[in-house]
């Protein structure tokens, strides 16, 4: 194996020796449009910022709804629309319709995707139906279903031209994430850690769906795509099979680690970066040892899939702070580095080239988890949070029912991507302010049964009323700039404009916009539900747009969008976001706005 891991990074060094005429061009190009929005987080590296101003601080509160369009699906809508030309793409969750809409006569139906999938894959999707949105590439537009089909369909005419199964429900495998197109290959995720799924990226052909490699989050070597001499952590190689070694028995073959985040790339060294999610089972003393590559951030070569380096972040998870949000990439100076806002509280800015962790500090105030990421490159504990044992929830080998854990399991950030933009150096985070009370019990695995070990129940931090916040942060120092407070969690993504403003979607169903300088707030309108979607913007007919998904649902909002009362219920969140239901029903609608004709 080693050999031929070897062989492969020789051939991969080729492929780099001609930079990035290699990658995608088109969507490269698309990318760089601000009329346009053709990835699902804007570009690759992640940023959702747009070079787009008609929309500016000064006249955004003129801003009002121009169209909308029912989706005609309940429950949460966690993807946003791409513009492709003079098209609108976008999924809805369960059962995954993919619409292209007309965007020259409001939003008329070009065509409509329905996959007939088997409801029974309901009950094995943790956090809610929700699906992550569409990508677009080669003429085509691809979809992850929930039953973990990765389907290609004509951009034009909606026609599937090719699919392909992704993983097994039965065994707890789902699709919620938004594929993402690299080169000649189409990239996709796979959710399922509660269901004890061994979490996997697996790169297709774009032209035929021919699976070209995959990377699991643990394993063998064979199965990692790890080269131990070659693939390091915090600046070592990491050594044979570690993806096994820090693992009890065969545990590794059920731990979790899924990846149904979001994948950015780098053109230039050919690297694309992703997280990987909790290990399983929830429970920490049922699966001693580091539990690596759990909870990690990868760096991987987009052609051949070899990890180049790998970085946990949270060893030995007993707080389900999954890694899996996304990777902002960026420069500082001359330094290529990757911001990432961690479910466990720590705002990370990472060298994408070496791995090496340049800051690490805390976004939200009241993590007290942990007290800080040693950073001192002669400490044991390199690269590592210093864990208070009092938040621990296993003590001296035994499970303890640990309380006031902050932030909670869903943590100070979950998926909703936050956004970057170069002319404030800022980055826009959605997030949570949220903590728990945690128990873990023992729980034995059973393929296609729940695989938590833990009941928790969810607050806001003591002495607060407050669920969110919005904030804006310097990644250089590590720093809190400014923060908005919200009533709930801040579960949409965001996205920074040139017209120095920044928009995001609360809970209640209200789109806002703030200064990005100030974070004061210069405009809101409720829209029919609470918004979990991440926000579009781009210019069509010489007018700019902004547009958004509603409909109430993930896992904040899981007793809403399935119907849940007890307050431990949706993994503790429904007691929590109780409350949510005085202020918006389920929903399924895409409103676009516009500043009204002069």
């Amino acid at each position: 194996m080693r050999k031929i891991l070897l062989m492969s990074c020789v051939g991969a060094a080729a492929l780099l020796a001609s930079g990035a005429a290699f990658a995608n061009e088109e969507l490269i190009q698309l990318s760089k449009d601000p009329n346009q929005w053709a990835m699902p987080t804007g570009d690759y590296a992640n940023r959702r910022f747009s070079a787009l101003d008609q929309i500016n601080a000064d006249n955004v509160k003129r801003l009002a709804p121009v169209w909308t369009f029912s989706t005609g699906v309940l429950r949460g809508h966690e993807g946003g629309p791409l513009v492709i030309g003079s098209v609108m793409y976008f999924s809805t969750p369960f059962p995954n319709i993919v619409y292209a809409l007309d965007l020259n006569h409001d939003g008329k139906i070009i065509w409509k995707y329905e996959p007939k999938q088997d409801p029974n894959v309901i009950p094995v999707m943790c956090c809610d139906t929700v699906n992550r949105g569409v990508a677009y590439g080669d003429g085509k537009i691809f979809l992850h279903q929930a039953d973990t089909t990765l389907v290609a369909l004509n951009a034009k005419t909606g026609a599937v031209e090719w699919s392909v199964k992704n993983g097994d429900p039965s065994r707890g495998e789902t699709g919620t994430s938004a594929p993402q197109v690299v080169k000649d290959k189409v990239l996709v995720g796979i959710s399922g850690g509660e269901f004890g799924v061994r979490g996997s990226v697996t790169a297709y052909d774009i032209k035929s769906g021919k699976r070209v490699w995959r990377g699991y989050s643990m394993g063998p070597d064979s199965d990692t795509l790890i080269d131990p001499e070659n693939t390091t952590s915090l600046g070592k190689p990491v050594g044979k099979d570690s993806g096994i070694s820090t693992w009890q028995g065969d545990q590794w073959k059920i731990g979790g680690g899924a990846t149904w985040g979001w994948i950015s790339y780098d053109p230039d060294l050919n690297l694309i970066y992703y997280g990987s999610g909790n290990p399983s089972t929830w429970n920490p003393k049922q699966r001693p040892g580091d539990n690596r590559w759990s909870m990690t951030v990868w760096a991987r070569d987009a052609d051949t899939g070899i990890a180049k380096w790998v970085y946990q972040l949270t060893p030995h998870d007993e707080w389900d702070y999954d890694a899996i949000n996304e990777m902002i990439l960026t420069n500082q100076e001359t330094r290529k580095v990757l911001v990432h806002f961690d479910r466990n509280g720590f705002g990370y800015t990472i060298d994408r080239v070496t791995g090496e962790p340049l800051v690490a500090e805390k976004y939200d105030p009241v993590v007290n988890w942990a007290t800080k990421v040693d950073l001192d490159k002669n400490s044991k504990t390199y690269g590592r949070p210093l864990v208070v044992k009092e938040f621990s929830t296993e003590q001296n080998g035994e499970d303890v029912n640990t309380q006031g854990v902050c932030p909670a399991a869903l943590g100070s950030k979950d998926e909703q991507p936050a956004a970057y933009s170069p002319l404030t150096d800022l980055f826009y985070i959605p997030a949570n302010h949220v903590c728990m009370d945690y128990e873990p019990f023992h729980v034995s695995y059973t393929a296609g049964q729940p695989y938590v070990g833990a009941t928790l129940s969810m607050f806001p931090p003591k002495g607060e009323t407050n669920m969110g916040n919005f904030t804006a942060w310097d990644a250089k120092t590590g720093k809190i700039v400014w923060q908005k407070k919200e009533l709930f969690s801040v579960w949409s993504g965001a996205v920074a404009t040139a017209g120095n403003v920044v928009f995001y979607g609360t809970l209640e169903g209200y789109l806002k916009a703030v200064d990005a300088r100030t974070g004061d707030e210069l405009y809101k309108f409720k829209t029919p539900s609470g918004i979990i979607g991440n926000i579009s913007t781009y210019k069509h007919n010489g007018k700019q747009y902004v547009a958004v998904l509603s409909g109430v649902g993930g896992w904040a909002g899981i007793g809403l969008a399935a119907g849940l009362t007890k307050s431990t219920e949706g993994l503790g969140a429904v007691g929590g976001y109780a409350g949510l239901a005085n202020y918006t029903a389920l929903g399924g609608q895409l409103t676009v706005f516009a500043l009204p004709s002069q």
